[in-house]
């Protein structure tokens, strides 16, 4: 990151977590449980996953990365609007020994093919002043997040030293084609995960 972007990064953190404080903060009463792909296979930290959208359609297909603002590298994460695109795929680290991936497990998500221009494809949350609003980036201070069951998928949260929150979806704006993923929408952004495989050109059906 240049040295611009970081004192962007710095002078946006305490609003973060000014604002964070006083969103509702969302807990599960569920006991953890193994988190599972479409072929009810339970996640592994040394595979790679597309993430999609649990319904088909309108809803849009899978992640990729933008350019916003004045950056000249994509470091925006957005939800592309084509269902039949599966996105770039993710791998999930955990701290520790344990290797199971559990609902409530606190973990980092990260972009396996990153741009040349990013130094990390590790995922963060920061405010876009141009927008107004909280967004998924990379290559940013490193977040943590969560995955939780909702209703027939799952969803993301962003956690932090409060709470976690639900990772949702809004409009992009700028002629950007898709949605762009926050901590601060109205309602979770529900998820599946398929393996993903180097041969994977287009999404097959899942359901």
């Amino acid at each position: 990151m240049k040295p611009k972007q970081v004192v962007v990064v710095v002078s946006f953190l305490l609003p973060l977590l000014a604002v964070l404080s006083n969103l509702p903060i969302a807990f599960s009463d569920d006991a953890p449980e193994r988190v599972l792909d479409v072929m009810q296979n339970p996640l592994e930290t040394d595979r790679q996953y597309y993430i999609l959208p649990a319904i088909r359609g309108p809803a849009g297909g899978g992640l990729k990365l933008i350019k916003t603002g004045n950056s000249d590298c994509p470091l925006t994460v957005l939800q592309d609007q084509s269902e039949v695109y599966h996105g770039k795929s993710v791998k999930f680290t955990i701290t520790g020994d344990n290797s199971e991936i559990r609902t409530g497990t606190i973990l980092d998500i990260e972009f396996v093919n990153k741009p040349e221009c990013a130094k990390s494809g590790k995922w963060g949350v920061l405010y876009d002043p141009q927008i107004y609003n909280f967004c998924v980036v990379i290559d940013a201070l490193n977040s943590k997040f969560q995955i939780e069951k909702y209703r027939a998928g799952y969803k993301l949260m962003f956690c932090y030293d409060g709470g976690c929150l639900d990772i949702g979806r809004f409009d992009a704006e700028n002629g950007e084609s898709g949605r762009r993923l926050t901590p601060n929408a109205p309602e979770p952004f529900e998820i599946v995960f398929v393996e993903a495989f180097e041969d994977n050109k287009v999404i097959k059906s899942v359901v």
